[in-house]
C-alpha cells in the first residue's frame, strides 16, 4: 500500500507541476521555454495484462504544443523491479506525446538513489536509459523565505533533506507553510511532522517553541491548534477501530490507513456512529 512518503511528492507535483523543472536544475537541465506546466496521464498501456502506470507525468508546453515531458517516479525501496518498467514508461509517453521525455526519480535515501541511478542497458550497443535521480543530497538547499513562499513544495523537501544540519531550511519551510491556505497547510504540515526524524525533528520542535514565543505568528497559533486537533483525531480514529474490532468486523490495510490518516474530527465522529452498525469497514466511507 502506498505510504505518505511515497504519495506526498506526487501530491506536490499535482499542486505545482513546476516542481519538476526546479528539480531538473540539479542536473543542469533547462526545460524548454513554456507558458504551461501540467500533469498528464501516467498510463503506459501494454498489450500484456499488467497495469503500467507512472507515478506522475509533467508536460511543459508553449502555445498549446508540448515540448518536453518528465516522468516522475518516487522510489523508496530497491529499484531493480523498475528497471524493465521505466524504459517502457519513457518509450510509451514519448510515442504518445511525440516529444523528448526525461525520467526523474525521487528517492528517500541516498543509498536507494545510488542504485536507482544505475544505467539501464536496453540491448543495442550504446542504447541505455540513465535515470536522473534526486536523493536527499541532491535536493536543493532552500533557505530564502522568498523562494520558500514561491514554491512551498521544494521548501518542504529541502527541510526534510537538510533540516538536521541546516536550521535555515526549517525556517524557510515554516515561512512556506505559514503562507498556505488552511487545507493545504494541514496536508503539508502533517507530512512534515510524519517525515521528519532525528536531528531534523529536534531542530524543528525547538524552532516551533521559539517561534511561538518570539513571533506569535499565525503559523505558531495554527501549530498549537493543529497539535490539539491531531490528538483528538487520533483518539477518535482509535475508537473507530476498537468498535469494529469488538464487533468482529475485518478491517483491510487500506481501510485502516484511511481511518488513522483522517484528521477531520467531524468525519471521524460520523465513522464512529456508522461503526456501531456497519457490516463492513467499507460501509463507513459510503
Amino acid at each position: 500500500m502506498p505510504s505518505a512518503e511515497h504519495e506526498m511528492p506526487i501530491e506536490f507535483l499535482h499542486n505545482r507541476p513546476e516542481l519538476a523543472a526546479r528539480l531538473l536544475e540539479q542536473f543542469g537541465i533547462d526545460v524548454p521555454e513554456h507558458d504551461q506546466a501540467l500533469l498528464a496521464a501516467g498510463d503506459c498501456t501494454d498489450i500484456q495484462p499488467f497495469d503500467y502506470r507512472a507515478d506522475a507525468v509533467v508536460t511543459f508546453s508553449r502555445g498549446g504544443t508540448v515540448h518536453m515531458a518528465v516522468i516522475v517516479e518516487v522510489q523508496r525501496s530497491k529499484p531493480e523491479r523498475k528497471w524493465y518498467a521505466w524504459p517502457l514508461y519513457v518509450a510509451t509517453v514519448r510515442a504518445r506525446l511525440k516529444c523528448p521525455v526525461l525520467l526523474l526519480v525521487i528517492c528517500e535515501d541516498d543509498a536507494t538513489a545510488v542504485k536507482a541511478a544505475k544505467p539501464i542497458p536496453l540491448g543495442n550497443p550504446g542504447f541505455r536509459l540513465v535515470p536522473l535521480v534526486v536523493g536527499p543530497s541532491r535536493v536543493p538547499v532552500v533557505t530564502s523565505p522568498q523562494e520558500a513562499r514561491a514554491m512551498p513544495e521544494i521548501a518542504v523537501l529541502s527541510a526534510l533533506a537538510h533540516g538536521g544540519e541546516n536550521e535555515k531550511t526549517l525556517l524557510a519551510c515554516i515561512e512556506a507553510l505559514d503562507a498556505l491556505p488552511d487545507d493545504t497547510f494541514r496536508l503539508y504540515y502533517d507530512f512534515v511532522l510524519t517525515a521528519l526524524s532525528g536531528a531534523a525533528l529536534r531542530n524543528w520542535e525547538e524552532l516551533m517553541a521559539s517561534t511561538a514565543d518570539k513571533y506569535r505568528s499565525e503559523f505558531a497559533r495554527r501549530y498549537v491548534s493543529e497539535g490539539e486537533a491531531r490528538g483528538e483525531a487520533r483518539g477518535e480514529a482509535r475508537a473507530v477501530l476498537e468498535i469494529l474490532d469488538a464487533r468482529g468486523i475485518d478491517v483491510t490495510d487500506a481501510a485502516r490507513a484511511r481511518i488513522t490518516a483522517c484528521t477531520c474530527t467531524s468525519t471521524l465522529t460520523t465513522w464512529i456512529r456508522r461503526a456501531a452498525t456497519a457490516d463492513s469497514a467499507h460501509e463507513l466511507f459510503a
